[in-house]
């Protein structure tokens, strides 16, 4: 055999070897590495005495590259054809094995010039599908060389306009094979930067709260957050005028007032209390133009300083419980032993009723107190007596759920209101300075609202349930670390509230699902017993299960925005006020929660510490794109002696550690969730 080297392909890739023995179908190669292996006969396509393996495939490598593609495209013929044919053509009508192995390897490696049809045969590519291919090709070079060039400026510190256009998608919604994505990974990979760290470095992110702010629209307002020109649907003015004087209580930003209250037969065995919520829903009918816009936003959005509220004002401003005027209402009246303050009778009437004032918290919670609602200090506020009839019910109402929860409900961590002063008017930019201060949770006003509000929202879910209609419920099956509440169609308790069942029906103005539940409502108050053949959800009806996904997902991320810009501004706080430490209570894995502020974060050296132990810790850094705080700790300020906090994570502190410790996550990316207790669905913003 005078042949003593075959070039072969194993798996796209080429080999050549020395020939150490041959079978009928088989041969045995030795490769340059020492290693042999079996070949097929079919897979050795050149055979060859020179020059080496090793010398034959480089130059092949080398004169493949200088082969003239369309040339001999033009010279293949129409059929099938091998290799060898074509070097024939190309180079002369005897080529030598580097030739042949170069013609081999580029037309191997040109398959929009010539289609494979077996071991070293081929086939020409028609000219429209070549013309195609190469179009493809200069594009796809194009491209690469417009990646490259993006990738070199931000690496080098400059952003180009493409990416700095599409920075939120390439972060948030990425196309892997988009060239601005696929730039920013390789100037990433060069310059060994985090891409938030390559992109802020190039100027493409030049304020950390417009990051936050565009994030947001980007992903749940990518239209805008301006709403299509709307008109409110008026309400038939044909509804009795209720006898009542109501009150709302809320904040004085507060524009959307869905609730408020009122208080009859003071004096007397029986007092009537009456919850009034604002009736969008004797107007807006579902499919309508202004339920779409709901229906889309789902829920206001609070944030420090602005809100995109679910509706337009104008809209809002048709259906608010303002001050001076008869507002359409669906009330509920329970009719309460004065004494003994037992329900002896509910009522839900669809009616006018007057509100005679618009009380704020801001302005009454340091006067409202407990002693002056007792009649132990003067009460030189309107509706003194009411307000203290409710703040009794209200403490009576808190006690009766406390027996069915099994313990009390604990407010021993303040709610914080943000102000944001100087900037233009409008929305913030994050140039604004930002005033931190505290509201105790569970104050008087606080009390009143948020035990009305579940008083009404627990009974008429038990009420349209017997009425044989579906609503959106919350409801917890326990207590436990780790069971959530859950949204459903159907009544069942909540363990965190301490009631039979639970619905969202006191912000209609506010919450969609509020909305959707006042529908069905408004059908029971009219309809009675056959409320289930005039409602506008029927039992099992998809839409129902249609709504609570979206408006889950929807007021979660809500929810987790607003917690990122309240972190943000008090992060800012700390910059604008100068402050280097903290005192704070330790939680756990080293996390601990500021007493002044509602910030919880991880402190060095404060790992082994007990949970409760008080600490004075040093802010050592702050990044404001990822919200992460860094700190270490100065001194335990308590006695080491102290035992351990060994009352069990409740589900709210579970939920700060959580976000805690992965501040970047609630930056950049929105995770579901639900806090496992509700808010008290109070009508403040």
């Amino acid at each position: 055999m005078s042949d003593t080297y075959a070039l072969f392909e194993e798996a796209g890739k080429f080999l050549a070897g020395r020939v150490m023995s041959e079978a009928e179908s088989s041969l045995q190669v030795e490769l340059d590495s020492g290693k042999r292996v079996k070949v097929k006969s079919a897979n050795a396509l050149l055979r060859f005495a020179k020059p080496a393996p090793a010398e034959l495939l480089a130059q092949a490598h080398s004169l493949s590259g200088e082969i003239d593609l369309d040339l001999i495209w033009e010279v293949a013929p129409d059929e099938e054809f091998g290799f060898d044919d074509i070097a024939r053509e190309y180079f002369n009508a005897q080529p030598d094995a580097p030739q042949r192995a170069a013609t081999l390897l580029r037309l191997f490696d040109a398959p929009h010039y010539f289609h494979r049809r077996g071991k070293g045969r081929f086939r020409k590519a028609p000219e429209d599908i070549l013309k195609q291919a190469l179009v493809a090709i200069e594009r796809k070079a194009q491209q690469a060389a417009q990646i490259e060039s993006w990738a070199v400026k931000l690496a080098g510190g400059h952003c180009p306009a493409p990416i700095s256009e599409q920075l939120y998608r390439i972060l948030f919604k990425p196309d892997k094979n988009g060239p601005e994505y696929k730039a920013v990974v390789e100037a990433a990979k060069r310059s060994h930067k985090a891409p938030l760290d390559l992109l802020k470095d190039a100027g493409a992110i030049t304020s950390p709260y417009q990051f936050h702010w565009k994030r947001f629209l980007f992903e749940f307002f990518p239209k805008g957050t301006a709403f299509p020109p709307l008109q409110a649907p008026p309400i038939k003015n044909d509804l009795p005028l209720a006898a009542v004087q109501a009150f709302s209580i809320d904040d004085s930003s507060t524009t959307e007032i869905d609730d408020a209250l009122s208080v009859q037969g003071l004096g007397s065995d029986t007092i009537v209390f009456g919850v009034h919520i604002a009736a969008p829903g004797l107007a807006i009918q579902p499919g309508s133009a202004v339920d779409q816009v709901a229906r889309t936003r789902w829920s206001t959005v609070y944030m420090p300083g602005h809100k995109l509220t679910m509706l337009p004002d104008e809209v809002v401003q048709s259906y608010t419980l303002l001050e001076g005027r008869d507002c359409p209402a669906v009330s509920v009246y329970f009719s309460l032993d004065a004494a003994s303050l037992t329900v002896k009778a509910v009522e839900t009437k669809l009616e006018q009723v007057h509100i005679a004032a618009n009380l704020r918290h801001d302005q009454l919670d340091a006067v409202v107190t407990e002693a002056s609602l007792a009649g132990e200090a003067p009460a030189g506020y309107a509706f003194a007596p009411e307000l203290a009839f409710a703040f009794r019910l209200a403490r009576h109402l808190k006690a009766q759920r406390e027996l069915v929860r099994g313990k009390p409900e604990n407010f021993n961590r303040p709610d914080y209101n943000f102000r944001l002063d100087g900037g233009d008017a409008g929305e913030p930019d994050g140039s604004e300075t930002v005033v931190i201060t505290e509201r105790k949770r569970g104050s008087p006003l606080d009390l009143i609202v948020a035990e009305a509000m579940i008083l009404a929202n627990s009974h008429w879910g038990g009420w349209i349930a017997e009425c044989g209609v579906p609503g959106i419920y919350r409801s917890q099956a326990s207590m436990a670390p780790g069971i959530k509440v859950r949204m459903g169609t159907k009544p069942a308790p909540h363990a965190g509230m301490g009631v039979k069942q639970y619905t969202w029906a006191t912000s209609p103005l506010r919450r969609y699902v509020d909305l959707v539940n006042q529908w069905q409502i408004i059908a029971c108050a009219r309809h009675g017993r056959t409320a289930a053949l005039a409602a506008p959800f029927k039992p099992k009806d998809a839409e129902l299960f249609s709504v609570i996904s979206g408006f889950d997902a929807a007021y979660t991320a809500y929810n987790q925005f607003q917690n990122g810009l309240e972190r943000y501004w008090t992060m800012r706080h700390l910059e604008q006020a100068g402050l280097t430490e903290l005192e704070a209570a330790v939680m756990k894995d080293g996390l601990v929660r500021a007493d002044t502020l509602p910030l919880v974060f991880r402190a060095l050296g404060c790992e082994s510490l007990p949970r409760g132990a008080r600490v004075r810790v040093r802010i050592t850094g702050a990044d404001l794109l990822t919200l992460e705080l860094h700190a270490s700790l100065v001194a335990r300020l308590d006695d080491p002696a102290t035992p351990a906090d060994d009352a069990p994570v409740d589900a709210e502190e579970a939920d700060e550690a959580a976000e805690a410790a992965a501040p970047l996550a609630l930056a950049i990316d929105l995770q579901d969730g639900d806090n496992a207790a509700d808010p008290a669905p109070s009508g403040a913003a």
